[in-house]
């Protein structure tokens, strides 16, 4: 459970912006070149070396040494410089490469064997053909989906003199489709009782690269409106807007324009001091903050079974508990079941059972849910069964 209390009108989750392990985040590098990474035999990209070394920081590592591929959601970027750090400080010799170019392009490189693994804010489509590719990649083995990285969106907005703002799940729809297009619409007014709502134009900020997050937003409006949202996909519909490639583009634009809203993890809107809605799911409005976001995420159910690990989001974001926000956004890291070489098994194992040994005070700095109980659990069962 987040522990920090906030003195800024977000009230939400911070941004971590230095880790006291600065000195191992230089081994978190961006990819600027990817060799083909293959599931089996020799492979130099996922793993440089075969010298295992002493991993003195956390019990029961290999300790295999050599630089960690993966890409995909920005949303977990944050998270993935902190688990670096950590990685690269508990087995040295080993690195995380992470390149944060949205999920699409994650699973895409993680079935094309040009990254370890891929980080994606939605599962695989099995009707798109990604789940039989995965198997396919995986050397005919299932691909696992663990829920490593957990954080709130959301509704981020740039409005002079409004600090509060109420919006409901209908709000949320109109504003997005275009149906409301002022600030001072009375639709928005009657939720916002005493509030001055500036007769303002609204501008709708989208990310125009494919993105979990998109997916997962659109998921929520279709589930907590019962249907009325139309669109789906890791696309959002263009006929309304302007779009930004990446969480950290949408909020920049945000931030530059006077009316603007988005969707994106809390984390970036609180890092540009930027407003965000409280939303009413269906039992009155919601502050997005620690409490909150861990009475939704008590309740969190799974559709798949074993160590696969596919949240039911349908059900969670349609959940009009009192005082939860179910807006949250699950960050799968998609893993090959078995099928690796040796070297990168070893490598994929170390750097997840660091992962969950690190979900602390300064995760939550940085946005994001720690992982406990049962749930932690059962990733931590998945990864001892990587094979």
């Amino acid at each position: 459970m987040l522990r920090r209390n906030l003195n800024s009108h977000w009230k939400g989750i911070p941004v971590i912006r230095n880790f006291k392990r600065s000195a191992a985040i230089a081994g978190v590098a961006a990819i600027t070149s990817v060799s083909l990474v293959a599931c089996g035999g020799s492979n130099d990209t996922a793993a440089e070396g075969d010298n295992a070394t002493d991993a003195t920081n956390i019990e029961g590592l290999s300790g295999q040494t050599g630089q960690l591929v993966a890409e995909g959601a920005t949303s977990q970027a944050n998270a993935m410089d902190y688990f670096g750090s950590r990685y690269a400080e508990a087995v040295p010799g080993a690195n995380l490469a992470y390149n944060a170019t949205g999920s699409g392009s994650g699973i895409k490189n993680f079935i094309g064997n040009q990254a370890v693994f891929a980080g994606s804010d939605s599962a695989l489509k099995e009707d798109k053909g990604e789940v039989e590719k995965a198997r396919e990649r995986c050397s005919g083995n299932d691909a696992w989906h663990l829920p490593m990285v957990i954080g709130p969106v959301a509704v981020a907005f740039n409005l002079d003199g409004v600090e509060d703002l109420n919006l409901t799940v209908d709000n949320l729809v109109e504003i997005f489709d275009g149906t409301i297009t002022k600030w001072n619409d009375p639709k928005i007014a009657e939720n916002n009782e005493g509030a001055e709502l500036p007769d303002q134009d609204i501008s709708v900020i989208y990310r125009s690269d494919e993105s979990g997050t998109s997916d997962n937003f659109q998921k929520f409006l279709s589930a907590a409106s019962d249907g009325k949202w139309e669109g789906e996909g890791k696309a959002f519909p263009q006929n309304v807007g302007a779009g930004a490639n990446g969480s950290t583009a949408v909020a920049e634009q945000v931030k530059a324009t006077s009316g603007a809203v988005t969707y994106v993890e809390a984390g970036y809107a609180h890092d540009l001091d930027l407003g965000v809605a409280n939303i009413d799911f269906g039992s009155g409005a919601v502050e997005l903050n620690n409490e909150s976001v861990n009475k939704a995420l008590a309740n969190v159910q799974f559709k798949s079974e074993g160590h696969d690990m596919v949240v039911d989001s349908k059900s969670l974001f349609a959940s009009k508990n009192e005082g939860a926000y179910p807006l949250v956004l699950t960050t799968y890291e998609i893993v090959c079941s078995k099928g690796y070489d040796e070297a990168t098994k070893n490598m994929v194992k170390d750097f997840l059972n660091i992962v969950l040994e690190s979900q602390d005070a300064e995760l939550e700095d940085a946005g994001f849910i720690p992982v406990s109980g049962e749930f932690a659990d059962k990733l931590k069962a998945a990864v001892d069964a990587i094979a």
